[in-house]
């Protein structure tokens, strides 16, 4: 975020907005310079896009986008906006008369002073110059702060709408770049040289607009494109808009889960799309219950948490002091998020048991029993089995009906991870993946992750209704007041071990709406198309090996052999070297921007490729370009 001079009298792009494009037509000549349609993403034509009327209430008249303005005006036959607007409002109109059809309850309006009457109209005319598409910024951003834009800005509040179309427009622009193929996913720079080409400084005094939409443009500049289409680092990438757009919603009512009072559509609204989860998971009629939380991880202490609660209830109030020491079985491929868990409840890392694998990477059954009967005869008490159905590294996929009998066995509480794995339950046609599921007593959901939510997002759902509250509650009644005027039933902060609770729902259900649930299935069909055609070329192609032959999830995991090696006899010296290929390679994929792909070793795995598909713009150009790109970059290594 370089200094912007105040000499600068206006941004970059309100500069372009006054270039006019002779071969446009009138209705484009007459669109709002800053539109977020009228500015097409590079390398696409305004003509492209599909205008959809976006409208604005204005006392009680329906005012389309401005791109539609003029449109409007037209089609509605209005020979004089203003006084209309009066009229429809039930305020004093123009000429001094009275709308006879105004309800009792608006008289108030009725005795509303000259001088506001007079404010509105202006108002009034105002928006009849964008309707004829004449409104244009003059603002000069370097003049203003924030003292200039809400909440001290006094109606029509049109330093506060400039501003944020420009901050709007920023965005769109980096939209278009992000699905560019043409632009770069990252512009990389190590951190002493990143650090010295932004001004971070937080100063004393405010800085003026202009900065601050500079400050965002360079942000935008510097940032990773995680929905780009090349962008297969993470298991979490993609962008959808329409998830964006209820991430914007959110941001902008600013309010609390915790209590219905402040928050009722969104808790209504989480109520029915986990109940709707829970019936995907496979619980009767959705019974049971959940939470949205920051994260996986959270999700994941929380089962832990229930658990403990379901046979030691009374250590919510005494603290851990069992019998005996609690111990939990987790696979040696679970995330780190168990070992975290166990870490916090008490329960202690070294008390957080691997489980064996097999060929597969899934929890052996075999190994489970052995080892619980080993803690048992140890004097420890087994509580938690805690299984992973897509882990993050290889995709495994813990197969239930072969380990919940042994839970059930020595009576263990059952949670599934399937931050990763959960949206396969969108697809019919692959949601056998994660066949009895339906058994856990919990699970852990990040729509964030396969289905594209925006970050972030994800559900703990439980079998048991009524545990979730029983493990948490403290009755704060300064907060969760038991004598409100309506159903405290519906208030969430006695369910959760956060006080402030983001609203997380939103952007998912706008998604669900605006995709429904066979259009998640679509995705998630695709990325499996996708995946099998990664396998296909990898074993076509030279100098690549599979890690594993056949992926049980969306996770490809690969080699890249050089040259330099393909020759050498398996051993130790050949491990060694290839060992240092992907980091090299990963190297100069950074350096060139164009792509990204994750590595990492898995325990006396030499470093792999591990290739995840679950970006919804990636197309079967994107998997090819991975392969043939990768072989551009490290051909040419010398070990």
């Amino acid at each position: 975020m370089k200094k912007v001079h105040t000499t600068d009298r206006r941004m970059e792009q309100v500069e372009s907005s006054n270039n006019t494009n002779n071969s446009s037509s009138p209705k484009e000549q007459m669109s709002h310079p800053k539109s977020a349609l009228a500015t097409a993403p590079s390398g696409q034509q305004k003509g492209e896009f599909k205008k959809v009327k976006s409208k604005e209430v204005f006392f009680g008249d329906e005012v389309s986008h401005p791109i539609e303005k003029a449109q409007l005006e037209t089609e509605r036959g209005r020979e004089n906006s203003i006084t209309e607007l009066h009229q429809e409002s039930g305020l004093k109109s123009p000429a001094g008369k009275f709308d006879p059809t105004v309800k009792p309850h608006e008289d108030l309006k009725r005795q509303m002073s000259e001088s506001l009457l007079q404010k509105r109209k202006s108002i009034s005319e105002e928006q009849l110059k964008m309707k004829k598409g004449m409104a244009k910024s003059n603002l000069d951003f370097a003049k203003l702060t924030a003292k200039d834009i809400l909440p001290h800005e006094s109606f029509p509040h049109s330093n506060t709408g400039e501003f944020l179309r420009c901050v709007v427009d920023e965005l769109i622009d980096f939209m278009g770049q992000t699905h560019d193929r043409a632009q770069p996913v990252l512009e990389f720079h190590h951190p002493a040289q990143l650090r010295g080409n932004l001004d971070l400084d937080v100063p004393e005094t405010p800085e003026h607009l202009a900065q601050l939409l500079s400050d965002i443009k360079d942000t935008c500049r510097y940032a990773v494109k995680s929905g780009h289409p090349r962008f297969f680092n993470q298991l979490s990438c993609g962008m959808d808009v329409t998830s964006i757009a209820g991430e914007w919603l959110t941001a902008t009512i600013n309010t609390n889960m915790f209590t219905y009072e402040v928050s009722p559509v969104f808790v209504i609204m989480e109520r029915m799309v986990l109940k709707r989860l829970r019936e995907l998971v496979g619980w009767a009629d959705g019974a049971g219950d959940g939470i949205c939380a920051p994260g996986g991880t959270i999700s994941n202490l929380y089962a832990l948490m229930l658990a403990r609660h379901k046979y030691f209830p009374q250590l919510k109030h005494t603290g851990l002091k069992p019998e005996k020491q609690l111990c939990m079985f987790v696979s040696k491929e679970s995330h780190y998020s168990y070992k975290n868990a166990a870490m916090i409840t008490g329960i202690g890392i070294n008390n957080c048991i691997p489980i064996e694998t097999d060929a597969r990477c899934n929890m052996d059954p075999k190994d489970l029993e052995a080892k619980i009967q080993k803690v048992k005869k140890e004097g420890k008490h087994p509580l938690f089995l805690g299984l992973t159905m897509g882990t993050t590294v290889v995709g495994a996929v813990d197969q239930i009906r072969q380990l919940a009998p042994i839970a059930n066995k020595h009576d263990l509480w059952i949670h599934v991870d399937a931050a990763w794995g959960g949206g396969v339950l969108m697809s019919n046609k692959w949601k056998h993946i994660l066949d009895g599921i339906h058994l856990a007593d919990s699970v852990t959901w990040n729509p964030h992750k396969l289905l594209g939510v925006t970050l972030q997002c994800s559900a703990l759902l439980v079998k048991e209704d009524g545990i979730l509250e029983s493990c948490n509650a403290l009755h704060a009644d300064y907060l969760f007041q038991q004598d409100k005027h309506y159903d405290v039933s519906y208030d969430t902060g006695d369910k959760a071990i956060q006080c402030g609770r983001h609203v997380d729902i939103f952007k998912f259900w706008l998604m669900w709406r605006a995709k429904g649930r066979v259009g998640m299935e679509a995705h998630v069909n695709l990325m499996f198309d996708l995946r099998d055609y990664l396998v296909q070329l990898i074993h076509e192609k030279q100098g690549f090996q599979m890690v594993f032959e056949e992926p049980q999830f969306l996770n490809v995991c690969f080699w890249y052999i050089p040259e330099c090696i393909r020759g050498m006899p398996e051993g130790q010296a050949r491990t060694k070297k290839l060992h240092k290929v992907a980091p090299i390679i990963k190297g100069r994929m950074m350096n060139k921007g164009d792509l990204m792909v994750g590595y990492q070793p898995l325990f006396s795995i030499p470093n792999f490729f591990r290739m995840v598909i679950s970006n919804q713009a990636s197309r079967r150009e994107d998997i090819l370009y991975v392969v043939e790109e990768i072989d551009r970059l490290g051909h040419d290594i010398e070990l």
